[in-house]
C-alpha cells in the first residue's frame, strides 16, 4: 500500500482537544522507559522535544529528569496552548513551549538529548526531522524517535483502529486511521537515515510501532 499523506499539523480545537484528552498514558510512559534505558536515568542537560503536541510527554520526561531543561517544540498554536494551560506548576521553569514550523529557520539551541513521538508520519518531506536532528543536537547527543508503522493495507489498518481506539471519540479514529497510512515502513525509514548519513538503529516494537535510536557523535551542524 502507498502512503497517503495527511495534514502536517493538528490545529482545530476539536481535534486537539480530543487528541490531549485521550489516555496514551501506557504507550507515552512505554516511550519515556525506553528514553531512560537509552539515556541513563541521570540525565541533567538540555533536551528537544520535537512535535511535543499538548506537552504530555514532556511533562512525563521532566518528572523522570528533575534536573534537565526541555524545549517543547511544535508547529501547531492549538496545541501549545493546551500545553501551557495544563503544565504542572512544578514542571514550569524547567519546560520551554516552542511554537515552530519544521525546517527550523534558524538553530534555537544545540540538545544533549533529541527525542519525538509520532512527529514522522506528519511530514510530507521526512528528510525535514532528520535533518533538524542534525542541525539541533551537540555532539554525543541522544536521539530517540518513536513512530507509527504503515500496515499492509487498509484493512488492517481499520482493524488496528478497532482494536485500539474502539472506545476513543470519533475524530480520533478518524486520525489514528489516516495516521496509519500516512506513516512509512521499516524499508522507508532505513533509507530515510541512509540518505541523512545517520546511522541509528531501527526496530519495530510492536504491530503498529517503530523506535529509532543513536548518539551524534559528531557535530552534526558544523
Amino acid at each position: 500500500m502507498d502512503r497517503k499523506p495527511e495534514p502536517e499539523l493538528m490545529e482545530s480545537h476539536e481535534q486537539v482537544k480530543a487528541y490531549a484528552e485521550a489516555d496514551f498514558s501506557e504507550p507515552h510512559n512505554d516511550f519515556v522507559t525506553q528514553i531512560c534505558d537509552h539515556i541513563g536515568i541521570d540525565f541533567s542537560g538540555k533536551a528537544l522535544d520535537l512535535g511535543c503536541g499538548p506537552g504530555d510527554i514532556s511533562f512525563r520526561f521532566a518528572n523522570k529528569f528533575p534536573n534537565c531543561r526541555i524545549d517543547a517544540l511544535d508547529g501547531s498554536r492549538t496545541m501549545l496552548e493546551y500545553g501551557e494551560s495544563s503544565i504542572p506548576n512544578a514542571l514550569i521553569k524547567q519546560i520551554n513551549f516552542v511554537h515552530a514550523k519544521l525546517p527550523l529557520a534558524k538553530t534555537i539551541d544545540f540538545y544533549d538529548a533529541i527525542f519525538s513521538n509520532s512527529l514522522l508520519h506528519h511530514l510530507p518531506e521526512p528528510q525535514v526531522l532528520w535533518q533538524t536532528v542534525k542541525q539541533c543536537a551537540g555532539k554525543g547527543a541522544y536521539v530517540i524517535v518513536m513512530d507509527l508503522l504503515r500496515p499492509a493495507n487498509e484493512k488492517t489498518a481499520q482493524k488496528m483502529v478497532e482494536k485500539y481506539a474502539a472506545d476513543e471519540p470519533e475524530i480520533l479514529k478518524h486520525d489514528f486511521y489516516h495516521s496509519l497510512l500516512a506513516s512509512f515502513t521499516l524499508d522507508e525509514i532505513h533509507l530515510q537515515l541512509t540518505t541523512a548519513e545517520l546511522n541509528f538503529e531501527v526496530q519495530q516494537v510492536s504491530d503498529r510501532h517503530v523506535l529509532i535510536k543513536g548518539r551524534m557523535l559528531e557535530k552534526q551542524h558544523e
